[in-house]
């Protein structure tokens, strides 16, 4: 039988391809000769977005790395000094449970540069790359850490002091006060007109209400306001002017009642020219017989220059202790029989010559050398 020349090359053509590629497939699926995976390496550091500002949020790129896919990512924020700490960030504080892309601004960062570090991980191995550092944090606005307070006695006549709180911020920080007028339970509150200064005095109108003190912090960067509490339901004023208890607070002191400085001691009792030092104890009431905590008590020789002048708060039970020196003044004169002192109680706040402060004349007696 004859052979077709034509038939028996193309045959030997198929034959020669189908072994060319079992040889081909069988190089391909040779363990030996897989391309080894890489771990991750960087290639363009982490940028941060975002301005440095307190309350802000930060947000971070990946940066660029090679490595065989897939890759994944970690983060960790970095507080770096001002220089922005060495390239790796290896002196910055790890700032606890900052671990996600983003950041938000706090308080604790005012004066730092942010950073973050970059881990990228894969299967065949990890690499971190820190981002170059923010400019230096700033407070930005004013931030309230502590609310304002009122401090006084909530009673027609009685006056009211505000304290603005505990303020965070870029500074120089101002401040501005607004008193508002609400209803018995804190709500429903309206402006006081033209009450803008740190402290108000309680008026008829008041009585049966609440007040509240808003106050707004200002800075290069702009202002935010906090209002504190509702004082308690303002009361009518006392027709003794004495509160009740067994010991009277000053603050809670009103006309028609008045301090009164009842008891007094000196030690030594009997003041020498030699003398150095005398010591007075000075007591004080209301006109309803209270000791009073608080009041100011006020104390001079007269003639002046015979004594250091000093002014001390009573305590709770009503008694203060002032210290004198002896000055060159004493004593006036070879004959001096008493050493007389003018003394004077008053309420912090109130005119010297007005309120419920009162004076006397006191003396000690002068003898021996």
């Amino acid at each position: 039988m004859r052979t077709n020349p034509k038939r028996a090359m193309l045959a030997a053509c198929v034959v020669s391809a189908v072994a060319a590629a079992g040889l081909t497939l069988a190089l391909v699926a040779t363990p030996g000769n897989a391309a080894p995976a890489a771990p991750p390496s960087n290639t363009s550091e982490p940028q941060i977005l975002g301005t440095p500002v307190v309350g802000n949020t930060l947000t971070t790129s990946n940066g660029g790395w090679s490595g065989t896919a897939p890759l994944s990512f970690s983060y960790s924020w970095l507080r770096c000094p001002k220089d922005g700490g060495r390239a790796n960030g290896s002196n910055c504080g790890v700032i606890s449970g900052a671990t996600k892309s983003t950041y938000d601004l706090q308080n604790a960062d005012v004066g730092f540069r942010m950073r973050v570090r970059v881990t990228a991980s894969n299967g065949s191995g990890s690499a971190a790359a820190a981002s170059n550092p923010t400019g230096l944090v700033t407070a930005g606005r004013p931030t309230n850490t502590v609310p304002p307070t009122i401090s006084g006695v909530a009673r027609q006549g009685q006056t009211l002091t505000a304290d603005p709180g505990t303020w965070a911020g870029t500074q120089p920080i101002s401040f501005s006060y607004q008193w508002r007028r609400c209803g018995g339970n804190g709500g429903n509150c309206s402006n006081i007109r033209n009450a803008t200064g740190r402290t108000y005095t309680l008026q008829a109108v008041d009585n049966g209400r609440t007040l509240r003190i808003r106050v707004t912090a200002r800075n290069s960067n702009g202002s935010t306001s906090a209002t504190s509490v509702a004082t308690p339901i303002v009361g009518a004023p006392s027709a003794t002017g004495c509160p009740s208890g067994p010991v009277a607070f000053v603050t809670d002191v009103t006309p028609p009642a008045r301090l009164v400085i009842d008891r007094l001691e000196f030690s030594p009792s009997v003041v020498k020219r030699s003398t150095q030092q005398l010591v007075g104890r000075f007591h004080v009431i209301d006109t309803c017989g209270q000791p009073v905590q608080g009041a100011l008590v006020y104390a001079t020789a007269v003639p002046f220059n015979q004594l250091s002048v000093a002014e001390e708060p009573t305590g709770s039970d009503g008694w203060v202790t002032i210290d004198f020196h002896m000055l060159s003044g004493f004593p006036v004169a070879k004959q001096q029989g008493l050493l007389v002192l003018f003394t004077r109680a008053r309420k912090p706040g109130d005119s010297l010559l007005a309120g419920i402060s009162n004076r006397r004349l006191v003396s000690v007696r002068v003898g021996g050398s």
